[in-house]
Order: structure tokens, then sequence, then C-alpha cells
């Protein structure tokens, strides 16, 4: 790198400031996403309750949903208050709130979120078509009741709950609609954390006799996830155990679903804080089997069942499988689990993880390719749940850590990038959920990561549509909207040739941490100006070819419209 001496003498003074070393300012200079969320018009801020006495739900809210409301193609901002564990608070500290994209960079404040605005003591949300009526509903996860609010088509919203028969009252954290018996609809999966309420919290101590935030297992209450069978007709109803999902129980956080044994049946993956995972994997007829130790996924390499929060699935090493990543409690690694076909293998050592992940505790977490050269990139954002001794400001903040995934002799590998979280200054609070879409239609992946008792970060990204000769940043980019012809398509496979290699991206807007993505299909090209051969895997199992596209674009791949694989 070239450095004119005007240049040299900026970073001198900088350092001079900064205490950086050399090689870490250079990076500064080149932040892949800058935070513009108070610019963009985004003015909420998350409440979590705390009041001196620490109740656990107070370190665990922070929902985030990016989807297309309005139906007028960029995406809008649906953010989950959390509010106060045991008395109400103004409508403002509350309430739900939702923000539309007007395509000019600003976000605008709906007025009680046109009818979204719930103010349960809220978790998270996942985002779906789950009528089949062609927009986007949305279901949240409180401490409580759970809600399900319906899209009238214009972007006003109505409480369903009642009527469609899906208001658990656990509580519940992640939540994820899939189609699990193929027959067109779309069924909802409710992950719960634990049975508390504020009559059985617990004091605990720090190593100065501080009072801090208990961990699960001093409640001994693990919860049992609910499945809900998609009528058709606006109602569920619950077949938890019908489906033999009843005789596992866990402290459940984090979920997401794939076909991870190829066989055409969706299969759903529980993250759970410290107990083991759990994975279903469908049998077909709203029929699961609970084998995640069969799977080797149920704790890591060393037999830790450790403190699982977010997760993510994608097919990293582009072998045609979905692999599996669970980010936990600092101190403890993440775990990598590498899909085999029939079995995962612990990978996180191999692939340079570890050394990253140990330093924080992760909750949000996404697989995606901020910089468009062909390789996903990892994203986790990070936020204490315990302090040992009393802090100035808040004891329990954490910067977020990005890492460009890499594939070299050796096999797939990720470096973390710096400055940390991607961004300069280096932003640091208590980050909780995390959402991933391309906010403003340029082709490069944005982030939205929401944060405990502060405002929200907005990542809008910077590096994914520099030059193609820098180091960073090839430009190339290519997405689809894989559809039924009515709804995104939620656990399709899209595959493509770009370059020399055959890529694979699902349809999965539910996993991360309390969140829902863009359903859109992502993908970096590189220096390819097309993608070839590209194919829907659909849930069933039929694959559809749909020819090449050119790069630069979004397309629609909609069901019964290509020529099926034989």
């Amino acid at each position: 790198m070239t450095v004119k001496p005007t240049g040299i003498v900026s970073i001198l003074c900088i350092l001079l400031i900064t205490g950086c070393t050399p090689s870490e300012e250079i990076d500064n200079l080149s932040p892949w996403f800058s935070e513009v969320a108070m610019a963009s018009g985004i003015d909420f801020v998350h409440h979590s309750g705390y009041d001196g006495r620490p109740m656990m739900p107070e370190m665990m809210g922070g929902g985030v949903a990016l989807a297309d409301i309005d139906r007028d193609n960029d995406l809008d901002l649906y953010l989950v208050q959390s509010g106060r564990v045991d008395r109400s608070l103004p409508a403002e500290q509350s309430a739900n709130v939702l923000y539309l994209n007007r395509g000019n960079g600003h976000f605008e404040k709906v007025t009680d979120a046109a009818g979204a605005g719930d103010r349960g003591y809220g978790m998270g949300v996942a985002a779906a078509d789950y009528d089949n009526d062609g927009d986007v509903d949305l279901y949240v996860t409180n401490l409580e009741a759970n809600v399900l609010l319906q899209n009238d088509g214009s972007g006003r919203f109505t409480d369903v709950t009642d009527f469609a028969g899906v208001g658990d009252t656990s509580w519940s954290t992640a939540a994820t609609f899939l189609d699990l018996d193929n027959d067109g609809d779309l069924d909802l999966f409710v992950v719960n954390y634990l049975h508390w309420s504020k009559n059985i919290e617990q004091e605990c101590y720090g190593k100065a006799f501080f009072v801090t935030y208990c961990g699960p297992t001093v409640y001994e209450a693990p919860a049992m996830d609910r499945l809900y069978r998609n009528n058709g007709d606006g109602t569920f109803t619950d077949v938890t155990e019908l489906a033999g999902m009843n005789v596992a129980f866990g402290n459940g956080l984090g979920t997401v679903g794939a076909d991870f044994n190829s066989d055409g049946l969706i299969d759903v993956f529980v993250a759970n804080d410290t107990l083991v995972n759990q994975l279903w994997i469908n049998e077909g007829g709203l029929r699961f089997k609970e084998q995640c130790f069969e799977w080797s996924c149920a704790m890591d390499s060393g037999g830790i069942a450790k403190a699982g929060m977010g997760v993510a699935a994608a097919d990293v090493d582009d072998d045609a499988d979905s692999d599996l990543l669970v980010v936990n409690l600092v101190r403890q690694s993440d775990s990598f689990f590498r899909n085999e076909g029939t079995y995962f293998v612990d990978a996180t050592s191999q692939v340079g993880i570890s050394p990253v992940s140990v330093r924080h505790t992760r909750f949000g977490v996404t697989f995606a390719d901020f910089d468009n050269d062909g390789r996903l990139d990892l994203y986790e954002v990070n936020g204490r749940v315990e302090m040992q001794e009393p802090a100035q400001g808040d004891g329990f903040a954490e910067p977020n850590a990005l890492l460009q995934g890499s594939m070299t002799d050796k096999g797939l590998s990720f470096e973390e990038v710096k400055p940390r979280g991607g961004t300069f200054p280096v932003l640091v609070h208590t980050s909780r959920g995390l959402a991933v879409g391309d906010v403003d239609n340029d082709g490069g992946l944005d982030l939205v990561i929401t944060n405990r008792d502060a405002a929200p970060y907005l990542l809008m990204n910077t590096v994914a549509n520099d030059d193609p000769g820098k180091a960073r940043g090839q430009g190339n980019w290519i997405r689809f909207r894989v559809s039924t012809g009515i709804r995104d398509a939620y656990g399709a496979t899209v595959s493509a040739t770009v370059g020399s290699t055959r890529t694979y991206r699902d349809v999965q807007p539910s996993a991360s941490y309390l969140a829902s993505s863009d359903p859109r299909v992502h993908f970096g090209l590189a220096n390819a100006i097309t993608a070839r051969d590209v194919r829907v895997r659909w849930p069933g199992g039929v694959e559809e070819m749909f020819g090449d596209f050119y790069a630069g674009t979004t397309h629609e791949l909609i069901a019964g419209q290509g020529t099926v694989s034989r």
C-alpha cells in the first residue's frame, strides 16, 4: 500500500491520539460499515426495565425484523420493546415500533406501529405470510402471552392471536415459520426459555459480593417448545405432542430450520442455554425425532453443553448441505458444526473461530457475504450477562465481531476484520438481536443490531461496492426473490455456479437471535458477471432449473416456472 506524505502525517496524528498500532489504524481508515440509525430517522431506545434489582428477563430482550411490510420492494424495520417486568410503563417505553423505509435513506415511524405496537414484555419476532394472502404478518414472542399480528395488505395490523390459537403464555424467545408438512402453508415453531416469574427470582453474586443476574440453571425450570400446524384457514392447532416434540425440554434461545439431511423435509435445530441442544429430524407427516446426539451437535467435541444463544445455518463450505453455528458465553468458543451428510463434525478450531469468539458473550449471529467476494463472512453481536463487580456505565457492554471468510489451501477459514465490528470508531453496547438485509437495495448487505437500554445500530455496508481491484469488496452481486407465486418460499434452497464453484443459499429469514431477516437470497459474485445454471430445490425435494442470470439486480424465481430437473 502506497501512502502519500499527507496521509502519513494524518495517520501519525491519529496514532498519537488513539494509541493504535499503524496496521490497526490503516484498517480503521477502511471500515466495512457506517452506523446511521439516528441520521436515518430511527429514534427507538430499548428499555429493559432494570431499576436496581436484577430480574433475569431484563438481560434477554431486543428483537428485530427486516421485512417488506408495505409491499413497496424495500425493507421496513420492526423493533421489539421490552418495558418493565413488574409493572406497566408509558407507551413510548413499552410498545413495539414500526418504521417504513422511504427508499431515500430515511425511515418514517408509523403511529402506533400501524396496529402492531404490542405492549407485552417483548423478546423476539418472526415475519412471514402465514395466511397466503401476499403480505407479511408478524408473530411477537413475549415474557407472557405471544401475539400474532395479521397484515391487512396495506401495512396495517390486527391482533388475531385468540382466533388463530397461537397465544403461548410461556416465556418465549425465538420463533420461526416453516412449511414442515409440505402442504403449501407455513407452520409455526416457538422456542420457550424457562418457567419463570418474579416470585421465583433469585439473588446471585459476583466476586465482590455484588448482586448480578443469575444463569438459567439456578431456576431448574426448563421449558417445552411448541409446534403449531397451520390449518389453512387462518387458525393453527398445537400439535407438539402429536409431533413427538413433547419428549425434550430445554432453555431455548435460538432456532433455525434447514433440510440438514437433504431428504426434502425441513428439520429444526434449537440452541439451549447450558443444556444439550436439540435437533428435530423431520420424518414426514409432522412427526419428528430428536437426534442431536446421533448427529453430534448436542454438545461440543469436549462433551460440554454450552450456553447456546444465537444460531446460524448455511452451506459455508459449498458442499451442498447446511452447516451449523451456535454462539455461546464468554470463555466458551462458538460451536461450528460442519455437516457431513448424516452427522456433524465440530470443526470450530479448524476454521479459526475459537480465538475470537471466547473473548465475549455472543447473541445475534449471521453468515453473509458482506464484501461480495463469493465467500460467506461471519458477524456476531456481543454483550455480557453477568458482572463480577460494579462498573461505571454499562458494565455489560462489549464490541461486536466481524470475521471474513475465505478458502485457503488448508480449507475454510475465518479471520477477524479490524476495526472490531467493521466500524470506526468501534461501537460498544450490550447487543442482542441481529437482522441482515439490503436496506438501500444497492447490492451490499446491511445490518440492524439491537442494544439493551440503548438505541439500535443501522450499519450500512460500505465495502461491498468498492472497485474490484481493491483488497476488500469485489462489487458484483445478484439477488433472488424465491416465491411460491404468492409468498416467499421459506425453506427453499437456491444454487448457482459462480466462476468454477457451485454455491448454495437457503431462503431462511428466521435464525440469529430473536430476529427475522430479509428473505431474499443474496450471492456475492466476486468478478463474475453472471450466475449460471440457477436452480431451486423447493420444500418437498422437487428441483427446478431457471438458467443463467446477469449480475447487479434482483430476479424472481417462481415455483412451477422453471424446468423440473430429472
